[in-house]
């Protein structure tokens, strides 16, 4: 059972040569920043950040750091999920995984068709990792690769929406919350006019003041 007391805490992985070179600015993580900000209503989160090349031992290694060492709930990565010889972010993400999560990246590539037919060649995964010295308790983080582009992150996670704000295709974030729930991390809630959470009945807990 997820903790409703527990501070929410979100990984942020920025993959990029050029960027982590200082080449040019990371957008990536300050988007989801800014996004995390109007979407999470509770509870207390905070983000660990990470900007870092496209080398999958690298990406492997960071990724099992903020799940086993920082103890992240949820971890997102931007970049490196193309056909691109450097990117190799759903390989890494797949080696540190327990749990293969497909349903994430099918529906993200659902998502961005919707805007660009190149969607199809983005290869993003998602994975269950079980916490280092809690693998036996089956606690441990979500670590979903999303598209690399700000624009195509919020598309992603919020999905799309009519003129009245009613969904026309559901992002990925709105499983998001209760995943976390099943998984023993503490209990998401969100403002509904950016992404509502989807939990059955039976999960629903009353609102946190």
């Amino acid at each position: 059972m997820s903790n409703s007391a527990e501070q929410l805490i979100i990984g942020l992985v920025s993959i990029s040569d050029r960027a982590s070179q200082g080449v040019y600015k990371d957008e990536g993580i300050p988007a989801l920043e800014d996004w995390f900000k109007q979407a999470i209503s509770a509870p207390q989160w905070r983000t660990v950040t990470r900007l870092i090349p496209d080398e999958r031992p690298v990406i492997e290694a960071t990724l099992k750091e903020l799940v086993d060492q920082e103890g992240c709930h949820l971890v997102l990565t931007t970049g490196g999920t193309g056909p691109a010889l450097r990117d190799v972010t759903p390989e890494a993400t797949l080696a540190v995984g327990d749990k293969e999560m497909p349903g994430f990246g099918e529906q993200m590539r659902q998502v961005s068709l919707k805007f660009v037919p190149t969607a199809i060649l983005s290869r993003q995964v998602a994975v269950i990792r079980h916490r280092g010295s809690d693998r036996d308790r089956k606690t441990g983080a979500l670590i979903i690769n999303l598209p690399g582009q700000p624009k195509a992150i919020k598309e992603t996670l919020e999905g799309l929406k009519d003129e009245s704000g009613k969904p026309l295709v559901h992002g990925i974030f709105a499983a998001v919350p209760y995943c976390i729930d099943l998984i023993g991390g503490p209990y998401i809630e969100t403002h509904d006019a950016v992404c509502k959470a989807f939990r059955p009945k039976s999960a629903i807990r009353p609102k946190q003041s």
